[in-house]
């Protein structure tokens, strides 16, 4: 009413107290690729290796266009109708995907994989399988995702949007160890929870760039079997690395252990924004029926996503097509291009830092034989501060592995990426995080 004064204490905010959203929003795994984001913004003549993404000059615009046709024309030739084909291209599409088939016949010729068309389910990208794969098992607040650490942010970001548990187990400098993971469950059940899931990078790991070895695999496969848990395997590097690589623990799981999470970005290009899941595991209901996990999945996806871009879907489907399947023959020259250039990275820091002098230093390294990533290990402490400052003075940026570590660690190690440098880039950036790694060492 006119006259009549309104309290500022009980005015209606016109903001948001962040302690009122969910913790997720204030978690610092959430922020990491806003941070790298926001730094290779402020610094754009820095060379970096920090972005874990294919080379763009691998890409041919005129290629998406190609790849689309030829799905069309492949609906044509199974007798779907000019407007089946238009509703296939145009609607939203069913829930679990309009490819599985496809993906399905590529997984059987190229991976050794035989599952099923309906065990799989078409996501958007590989992030949306961990998130959909997450909700479906993490059942109650004692279930325990187990990942392998350093380990790739997506899947604790995943988590911690979940609020469900997470135990990491570190991984040695010669990867995977399955006395370790093994001591980490007992642990676990010990204190009453049950260990759910575990999450491994198995092929040139996101970030560390370690491959798990052949017996490994078979270890962990029965470490799966005698806890009964099961075993989320993410593997987008194996097909864009040189060399003949391992059997993937899904090809070598006979017991359905296996989740087994795939994605295009690498292989074919991240702007298609389409992954899949594996998910052949039976689920019995109360009255005794069975479906499989795929099938519950696509029930969440349906309240998350409707479905995956039939866009999307229909350029990777043209591009398998034309391979006839096999992703790893459609990839060979990208494979020997990050192989190169990841050889050209090592060769480099061996020429800058021979044996005596990193002895002398402390400072090390692994060598990866593909993928994208390798680790560096230096004396000194590495933090965003330090990520900053050496983007400043020495023109060139990189990842700390403090970022992938989700219980604490990785303060003497820093990512690097050699997928979408050019070998002059290379030569250029390595000789700067040379100077760098000197200047700190002599520091201490």
């Amino acid at each position: 009413m006119p006259g009549i004064a309104v309290s500022t204490e009980t005015r209606p905010r016109d903001w948001l107290e962040k302690a009122e959203l969910h913790g997720s929003v204030s978690e610092p795994v959430l922020d990491t690729m806003n941070f790298l984001n926001e730094i290779t913004h402020r610094y754009p003549d820095a060379i970096s290796f920090a972005p874990g993404r294919p080379c763009d000059a691998s890409f041919d615009p005129e290629q998406v266009i190609g790849h689309v046709r030829r799905y069309l024309d492949h609906l044509a030739e199974r007798g779907g109708s000019p407007d089946d084909v238009r509703t296939a291209l145009y609607q939203y599409g069913p829930t679990a995907g309009l490819i599985r088939d496809i993906i399905a016949d590529s997984l059987r010729v190229d991976e050794n994989m035989d599952v099923p068309a309906e065990s799989i389910l078409v996501t958007v990208g590989a992030q949306e399988a961990m998130l959909l794969v997450l909700r479906a098992l993490v059942a109650d607040p004692d279930d325990v995702l187990l990942v392998s650490s350093p380990c790739y942010v997506g899947i604790t970001g995943a988590a911690r949007l979940l609020d469900v548990r997470v135990r990491p187990v570190e991984e040695r400098e010669d990867g995977f160890s399955a006395a370790d993971l093994e001591a980490a469950v007992r642990e676990e059940l010990a204190g009453g929870r049950r260990p759910r899931v575990f999450y491994v990078v198995p092929d040139h790991s996101n970030p560390s760039g370690a491959t798990m070895g052949a017996r490994a695999r078979e270890d962990l496969l029965r470490l799966a079997e005698r806890y009964d848990f099961l075993i989320l395997e993410d593997s987008p590097y194996r097909l864009v690395s040189p060399g003949t690589p391992l059997p993937t623990l899904k090809s070598l799981d006979r017991t359905r252990r296996v989740v087994h999470v795939g994605s295009y970005s690498k292989t074919l290009f991240p702007g298609a924004r389409v992954g899949f899941v594996v998910a052949d595991q039976r689920v019995r209901d109360a009255d005794g029926g069975e479906r499989l996990l795929a099938a519950e999945l696509t029930k969440i996806k349906s309240m998350v996503t409707v479905n995956t871009s039939p866009l999307g879907q229909a350029a990777v489907a043209g591009a398998l097509l034309g391979a006839q399947g096999r992703l790893s023959q459609l990839n060979a020259g990208a494979a020997a291009r990050y192989g190169g250039s990841m050889r050209e990275m090592l060769r480099q820091l061996d020429a800058r830092l021979p044996e005596a002098r990193r002895t002398a230093l402390g400072v090390s390294w692994n060598e990866p034989s593909g993928g994208f990533f390798l680790t560096l290990r230096v004396p000194f402490t590495v933090d965003n501060e330090q990520l900053a400052s050496c983007a400043q003075d020495f023109g060139v940026l990189w990842t700390p592995m403090t970022h992938f570590h989700p219980g604490g660690g990785g303060d003497h190690a820093i990512r690097l990426s050699t997928s979408s440098l050019t070998p002059a880039e290379i030569h250029e950036g390595t000789a700067r995080l040379v100077r760098f790694v000197e200047a700190r060492c002599a520091a201490l």
